[in-house]
């Protein structure tokens, strides 16, 4: 008998979820933590770590867990290095559902850096207006640079003061679209664009509305994670667990 564990909190992932719910399969949904609102579930879910790979291969085995499913966003590295090793000692499958990463095409103006550190050194030196769309967790480096003023978007308020002396948050979830975000990039003057390169549809038009105003964008590139099988559509996954489905039929 199946039961899956889906490590979720993407798009991907809440698809995933709602798809298994129709097809009847046992599963059980994780969400990380990080958003104090996560969007609701059908299926049973649990909030918070694991307690890292020995707590995580605890948990596989009290639960009776058949496959694992990693479908966390492609910067939370943590939990994904964490999956790999966990379902290596205790034998489980595991699949990664991992959107493509975006590729630079013509007219985009990204400069590609490999962490924080590197993406707060390539902002300019003058004062600009800067969107940083990288979570909230990571804009604590800023204020080595508090001559720019930041716009933040979060999906929660932010809880006390930030640490940036010239910042302005939006509270939004996604997905945007194009329009929304040319009108967001307009009217708060952004002329510097700090993303992840998360790949997928949902947060994907600011690096459209970017190339559309020639916009620099300083793009973080994923983080390095073990080899494990991916797949990128929810039907992929679908069939690994032994259901064949067509969405939208």
């Amino acid at each position: 008998m199946t039961r899956a564990l889906i490590l979720g909190g993407t798009a991907d992932a809440n698809l995933l979820a709602e798809t298994i719910v129709q097809v009847g399969l046992e599963a059980v949904y994780s969400y990380g933590g990080r958003t104090r609102a996560p969007a609701g579930q059908k299926l049973p879910t649990r909030i918070g770590g694991f307690g890292g790979v020995t707590g995580l291969a605890d948990y596989l085995r009290r639960e009776g867990i058949t496959h694992v499913i990693d479908a966390t966003h492609p910067f939370a590295a943590e939990i994904s290095r964490n999956a790999v090793t966990a379902c290596a000692e205790t034998s489980t499958p595991l699949l990664a559902l991992e959107r493509a990463p975006w590729v630079k095409t013509p007219g985009d103006t990204w400069i590609e850096v490999a962490d924080i550190t590197s993406a707060v050194a390539a902002l300019p030196e003058r004062r600009a207006r800067v969107l940083l769309a990288i979570g909230r967790q990571h804009i604590a480096p800023f204020g080595a640079r508090p001559q720019h003023a930041y716009t933040l978007r979060f999906v929660d308020p932010p809880e006390g003061a930030l640490p940036l002396p010239d910042a302005d948050v939006i509270v939004s979830r996604g997905p945007f679209t194009l329009d929304g975000e040319l009108e967001t990039l307009r009217a708060r003057g952004i002329e510097w664009i700090v993303a992840r390169n998360s790949g997928g549809s949902g947060a994907r038009a600011k690096i459209d509305a970017a190339r559309t105003l020639g916009l620099p964008v300083i793009m973080l590139s994923r983080p390095q994670l073990p080899d494990r099988p991916r797949a990128e559509s929810v039907p992929e996954v679908m069939e690994w667990l032994g259901h064949r489905i067509c969405l939208g039929a």
